[in-house]
C-alpha cells in the first residue's frame, strides 16, 4: 500500500505542478489571446497546446522521475561495491550483459521481495536501473536470473521506456483534447445560444469532459497495454540471445511455478518479467502476455 500511495501521490503532483505552470505561461503570454490573433478558434487552439503540454509533458517527466520513484518506492538497495558472493556475480553478469548489448553500465540493485520479479527503468538507455527481488534469487538457480536479467537488458537496449513514454504521450494529448472538444460542442448544442457556447463552459461541459476523458483514457490504456505485451515477447528474444533460449525458457516456467500473485505498482509493471493472472478480458488490461505464449513463441524460435 505505501508503494502504491507513494506513486499515486507523486503523479498526483505532477498533474498540480503542470497546471500551475501552465496557468502562469497563459497569464505571462496570453496563450489563448494570441490564437484569437491569429483568426484561429481560441478555445480549439487553447487546448491543443494544453493538451500537448499535459499528455507529453506530464509522460516525460514520469520517465524522468522513473528510477528514482522506483528506488525509493521498491526499497531498491543498489549494489556501489558488492559485498557478497552473490551480489559480485549478479553485477558481473549485467556487466557482461551491458557490453554485449552496447550500452553503459546500468545501475544494479535489489530490492526485499519473497516474490520472484524484476524491473528495469530509466529515461535513458544509459542511465538506466536494473533491479531484481530477493524471491527471484532464492527462487532460481544462476542460469535462470541470467535469463531474467537478460529480458530486462533487452528492455533497456531496445529503449522501450522512451518508446512506452511517446506512445502514452500521443495517446493522453488525444484523450486530452478530444474528450475537450466533443465536451465543448455538446454542452454549446445543449446550451442552445446561450453565451456561453463559445467559452464551453458550466457544469456541463466539466461533467462531460470528464466522462469522456475517463471512457477514452481506458480505450488508451488497453492499446498502451497491447504494446506492452507486444514488447515482452522481443524481450524474452533479447534474454534468449543474452543467456540462452532454454534459460529463458526455464525462467519462464520457474515463474509459472511460482505462482506470483503480487504485481509490481505502477511503470514498473510494464517491464517486470511477470504480471499478475488474469483470463477473459482482463488480459486486455494486462501488461504482460501469458507466460504458457510466451513460453511457445521461444520454443518456435
Amino acid at each position: 500500500m505505501k508503494r502504491i500511495l507513494m506513486l499515486v501521490a507523486t503523479n498526483f503532483a505532477v498533474v498540480i505542478v503542470l497546471g500551475i505552470v501552465w496557468s502562469i505561461l497563459d497569464s505571462i503570454f496570453d496563450i489563448s489571446g494570441m490564437f484569437v490573433r491569429m483568426g484561429m478558434p481560441a478555445h480549439f487552439g487553447y487546448l491543443a497546446v494544453m493538451a500537448l503540454v499535459l499528455g507529453f509533458g506530464g509522460s516525460f517527466i514520469s520517465l524522468w522521475m522513473s528510477k528514482g520513484m522506483a528506488k525509493r518506492s521498491m526499497g531498491v538497495h543498489v549494489i556501489e561495491h558488492p559485498q557478497t558472493q552473490q551480489e559480485r556475480w549478479l553485477y558481473q553478469t549485467v556487466e557482461r550483459q551491458a557490453q554485449a548489448v552496447g550500452i553503459d553500465m546500468p545501475e544494479v540493485g535489489i530490492f526485499d521481495s519473497p516474490e520472484p520479479n524484476a524491473f528495469a527503468t530509466g529515461a535513458r538507455r544509459n542511465s538506466a536501473l536494473v533491479a531484481v527481488s530477493q524471491g527471484l534469487l532464492d527462487h532460481m538457480n544462476e542460469g535462470e536470473v541470467e535469463a531474467v536479467l537478460g529480458h530486462e537488458m533487452a528492455h533497456v537496449a531496445n529503449g522501450d521506456m522512451v518508446t512506452q513514454t511517446l506512445l502514452q504521450g500521443v495517446l493522453n494529448t488525444f484523450v486530452i483534447f478530444f474528450s475537450r472538444v466533443i465536451a465543448h460542442l455538446i454542452s454549446s448544442m445543449m446550451s442552445k445560444g446561450e453565451n456561453n457556447q463559445n467559452t464551453g463552459g458550466g457544469i456541463v461541459y466539466f461533467v462531460i469532459s470528464m466522462i469522456l476523458e475517463v471512457a477514452m483514457g481506458f480505450l488508451a490504456t488497453l492499446v498502451v497495454m497491447w504494446f506492452s505485451r507486444w514488447r515482452e515477447f522481443h524481450a524474452d528474444k533479447g534474454g534468449a540471445k543474452l543467456a540462452s533460449k532454454q534459460k529463458m525458457i526455464d525462467a519462464l516456467k520457474r515463474l509459472q511455478q511460482s505462482h506470483v500473485t503480487e504485481d509490481l505498482p505502477g511503470e514498473m509493471a510494464a517491464f517486470g518479467i511477470s504480471g499478475r493472472f488474469a483470463s477473459g478480458l482482463a488480459k486486455l488490461r494486462m501488461t504482460h502476455p501469458p507466460l504458457e505464449d510466451r513460453i511457445a513463441a521461444l520454443q518456435r524460435l
